[in-house]
C-alpha cells in the first residue's frame, strides 16, 4: 500500500507501520515521487488550500485523504465517492487554545498598547492603566468541539463563567444551539469563535451579531476568516465600541490597505494558531495511527461528515 506525505520529517514520526506499507514524500505538487496510480492514502500539505483538490483526479486508486488541519472547508464536498476525508481533530487543540488564551489576556491587559509604547521608548503607565482583567469575565465559546473544550479548560483557573454554543443544543452538557446567539451575545464579555467554515457558519459574524455584543466586549476569532463579514467587522470595530483579536481574516493575507491593521482595538496575527513546534509530532502520530487502521481494515477516526 502506497502512502504519500508532504514532509520529510514525517517519515520518522509515523511510528512502526505494516511491512506492506510504502511511504513516499510528496513535497512539491509539480513533481510526483512515483507513479500516482497506486496511491491509496494521501496526506496533503498543511494549509494547502483548495488548489490541492485538483490532484484528486490524478489518483484513481485513492481511498483516504488525511488532512493535517482541523478545518476541512477546502476539501469537504470535493471528494470522489470512494474517497474518505479525515481531518486532524485533536491535533491543534493545545496550540489553538494557547493562542486564544494569549490573545484574550493580551487584549484585556493592553499588551498591544504597551508594545507600541516600547517601540517608541515611552513609559505609558498613566496612559494605559488601569487595564481590564480576565478574572470574573463571562466567556461565550461558539464551537463546543475539542478545541472549545481545550479553551474552556485553560480559562477555568481565571475564575470566569462559561456559556458554550454548538450547531445543535446538548442540554445534558449545558451546550446551547447557535440559534440562541441573539439572546446569549448581550451577556458575554468575551466571545470566542471556533466553528468550522461551512455554508451554515459562513458570515456568522455579521452586523447583527456584532451589534448584539455589549459595549467593551472582546471578539476572538480563531476559526476561519469567512466566518466573519469583513465589512461588518471594519464598521463595528471602527467605532471603538468593542475590540477584537483575529488570527484569521477574509481575505488572507489581509491586504495592506485594510483598516484593520491600524485600529488600536484590534490584535492581528497571520493565521498562526496551529503553527507551533509540536505540530508535526502530534500530526504524524495521528497519520501513523490512521495508516495502521486503514491497513488493518479498521474504522478510521476523524472522518468528515457535512463539513465537520
Amino acid at each position: 500500500m502506497k502512502v504519500w506525505i508532504p514532509h520529510q520529517a514525517g517519515l520518522d514520526l509515523l511510528g512502526e507501520l505494516p511491512a506492506d506499507v510504502t511511504v513516499e514524500v510528496f513535497e512539491h505538487t509539480d513533481r510526483m515521487p512515483s507513479e500516482p496510480a497506486d496511491v491509496r492514502f494521501w496526506v496533503p500539505p498543511f494549509l494547502g488550500g483548495s488548489d490541492g483538490t485538483a490532484l484528486l483526479r490524478e489518483l484513481p486508486d485513492l481511498a483516504v485523504v488525511q488532512l493535517l488541519s482541523a478545518g476541512a472547508d477546502a476539501w469537504a464536498g470535493r471528494m470522489p465517492p470512494a474517497v474518505t476525508l479525515c481531518d486532524a481533530r485533536g491535533v491543534h487543540d493545545p496550540s489553538t487554545a494557547e493562542w486564544v488564551v494569549t490573545a484574550i489576556l493580551a487584549q484585556l491587559r493592553a499588551f498591544p498598547a504597551f508594545v507600541r509604547a516600547q517601540a517608541e521608548r515611552r513609559w505609558t503607565y498613566a496612559e494605559n492603566t488601569p487595564t481590564d482583567e480576565l478574572t470574573g469575565k463571562r466567556v461565550l465559546i461558539i464551537g463546543a468541539g475539542s478545541i472549545g473544550a481545550a479553551v474552556r479548560d485553560r480559562l477555568a483557573p481565571f475564575d470566569v463563567s462559561f456559556t458554550l454554543v454548538a450547531r445543535t443544543a446538548r442540554p445534558e452538557q449545558g451546550v446551547h444551539a447557535v440559534e440562541e446567539l441573539p439572546r446569549l451575545l448581550p451577556d458575554a464579555d468575551v466571545v470566542v469563535v471556533l466553528v468550522p467554515l461551512t455554508e451554515q457558519t459562513r458570515g456568522l459574524i455579521d452586523k447583527a451579531f456584532l451589534a448584539a455584543m455589549p459595549d467593551g466586549a472582546l471578539l476572538v476569532n480563531a476559526s476561519r476568516g469567512p466566518v466573519a463579514h469583513t465589512d461588518a467587522l471594519v464598521a463595528e470595530l471602527g467605532t471603538g465600541r468593542i475590540s477584537a483579536a483575529l488570527d484569521v481574516t477574509d481575505p488572507e493575507p489581509l491586504p495592506a490597505d485594510s483598516p484593520l491593521w491600524v485600529m488600536p482595538n484590534v490584535l492581528l496575527t497571520p493565521h498562526v494558531g496551529g503553527s507551533v513546534r509540536g505540530l508535526w509530532p502530534r500530526a504524524y502520530r495521528l497519520v501513523g495511527d490512521q495508516v495502521r487502521r486503514f491497513a488493518a481494515g479498521e474504522p478510521l477516526i476523524n472522518t468528515v461528515v457535512d463539513g465537520y
